[in-house]
């Protein structure tokens, strides 16, 4: 079916105040202008100026990036960087015929897109995170209310039936997989990690992060007592709700809680990714909390989205269009800094980890094009075309991130003092079990 949508977007200054508003910097837009360039020939882009007139000479095949309006997107990148550039993408001052590909060709090789020698000038147009979006107990409900309190509905648009918002695990990461094999895959996910934990009947477990319930489902269909925590008043409903209609509510507990003040002893913990929301200045207070509620003897197993290590010290402190816009307080860890926390805080240590980045692309393929399929759907729930952009940029941006390695994704085990180590658990290693 094809949908209608207006171009470029309408936008409403007092809803999208960065978005709506070009800056005025024509010496930025110039060295923006003479960056586009070198990037457009380094990476082999094709960038077409209005008319389809390309800027360069460009492979017949190359990644296409469509400038409607050059001077808005050279004003705006020029002055917000990487910020500018998702901004100008919202307003529709650019666009792409195959966006996911476009994103991976930029993302591949992050630090090679400025000259050598000129990183130092990222901190004339870079900026903090501002201390409101610090994931403190005060600021943490706010946070995760403007992402995942959004709509149970629209995410329903784009989720499986099982309503798992992260990587599933594939039997065949191709592109081939299509839509039916994503709910096994999805349940193969969440039972490898409940058998990572060694979660069965009798175990006390305790989830970080609801999301919308079938984790702690299917934890409690092998027998296990469930208490589970969120701070999205609107997962809690759902899952809830779900919860109840599954006959489950005298096994599973959904709590309204921050990780920081939960109490009580369990024989195993697991997360799927929630930690990417702590942020680095808590990632102590986090592994601490997890150190503090496991009983003797018990399991930790997260699943998180990773980065290598010295990317994510290099983006550490940076205000990027996607903390701006979709996930306000994160950070997402490296495999490394998940292990030096855990020992130079705690008495756990990473027994294994597995890597699943291939599987979280086919994920995020499927979500994206289920999300732009329902472009009607999604503006009949109140949601505008800048909206529906932004959520377009953002998962194409995600799978690009995982297609080019650029980003991973690891199923970690924790024990105390590496006491899994050598029970079964696997080293840590990138690859499938």
């Amino acid at each position: 079916m094809t949908v209608t949508v207006p171009f470029p977007p309408a936008v409403d200054p007092s809803h999208w105040p960065d978005v709506a508003r070009v800056p005025h910097a024509p010496l930025r837009a110039a060295v923006a202008g003479r960056l586009l360039r070198r990037v457009a020939a380094g990476r082999g882009l094709r960038v077409e100026l209005p008319g389809g007139r390309p800027l360069l000479p460009s492979p017949a095949q190359a990644p296409v990036l469509r400038l409607h309006r050059p001077e808005a997107f050279l004003h705006r990148v020029g002055a917000g960087g990487l910020i500018g550039f998702g901004e100008s993408y919202q307003a529709g001052d650019w666009d792409s015929p195959d966006l996911v590909r476009l994103l991976t060709a930029l993302a591949a090789r992050p630090e090679t897109l400025v000259p050598p020698g000129t990183g130092r000038l990222r901190r004339l147009y870079v900026r903090r995170p501002p201390a409101a979006e610090l994931s403190t107990a005060a600021n943490a409900p706010r946070n995760i209310h403007r992402h995942y309190d959004l709509s149970n509905e629209l995410f329903a648009l784009f989720l499986d039936p099982t309503m798992s918002y992260s990587s599933a695990v594939f039997s065949d990461p191709s592109p081939a997989t299509r839509w039916p094999d994503l709910v096994p895959a999805q349940h193969r996910k969440i039972d490898r990690l409940l058998d990572l934990a060694r979660v069965g009947p009798g175990t006390r477990l305790l989830e970080i992060g609801t999301g919308w319930g079938e984790l702690a489902l299917r934890a409690a269909a092998r027998g296990a007592e469930v208490v589970t925590l969120t701070l999205s008043a609107e997962q809690l409903a759902l899952a809830r709700r779900r919860i109840a209609a599954a006959g489950q509510s005298d096994r599973v507990e959904v709590r309204l809680c921050d990780y920081r003040q939960a109490r009580g002893a369990f024989d195993a913990i697991v997360s799927v990714e929630m930690i990417e929301a702590v942020g680095r200045p808590f990632w102590p207070a986090y592994f601490t909390a997890l150190d503090r509620l496991l009983a003797p003897g018990g399991r930790v197993a997260l699943q998180a989205i990773t980065m290598p290590h010295a990317r994510m010290l290099a983006s550490s402190d940076t205000y990027t269009w996607i903390l701006k816009y979709v996930f306000p307080g994160g950070q997402i860890p490296s495999l490394r800094a998940i292990a030096d926390t855990a020992a130079a805080h705690t008495r756990l240590r990473v027994d294994a980890a597995d890597a699943y980045g291939p599987h979280y692309a086919e994920t995020l393929r499927l979500w994206r094009e289920r999300f732009t399929g329902r472009a009607e759907q999604v503006a009949a729930l109140g949601f505008d075309e800048v909206f529906r952009r932004m959520w377009e940029l953002y998962l194409a941006y995600s799978e690009a991130g995982f297609r080019s390695g650029y980003l991973n994704v690891h199923q970690v085990l924790l024990s105390r003092d590496g006491a899994a180590a050598g029970a079964g658990s696997l080293p840590v290693r990138d690859g499938l079990r």
